[in-house]
């Protein structure tokens, strides 16, 4: 069993590699609204404009080398400026 200690350390370890989110392949978010970590889950909030973005498909967290460390597609339609919520859970794997 991996202790709480520890996948809280992994949560802390993915905060600080997540510098950016790339919304489908082209618009970069740097600014968070809320960037932190509770117990062993990462809390990213951050806007996304009706104006740049009128449909999400795709949601890539990337590292400071421009390198993916998550990718979702999604279907997301933004009418109006949107705060997107998205979460990292660190767990064991059964």
């Amino acid at each position: 069993m991996i202790t709480t200690s520890f996948l809280h350390d992994v949560a802390l370890y993915t905060e600080g590699r997540v510098v950016k989110v790339v919304i489908n392949g082209t618009h970069e978010i740097t600014d968070f609204e809320v960037k932190r970590v509770t117990e062993s889950t990462l809390v990213l909030n951050y806007f996304v404009t009706a104006a740049d973005v009128p449909l999400v498909s795709l949601i890539e967290l990337k590292d400071a080398s421009n390198k993916v460390l998550s990718s979702n597609s999604v279907n997301v339609p933004i009418t109006a400026d949107t705060m997107m919520l998205q979460t990292i859970e660190v767990k064991e794997a059964l």
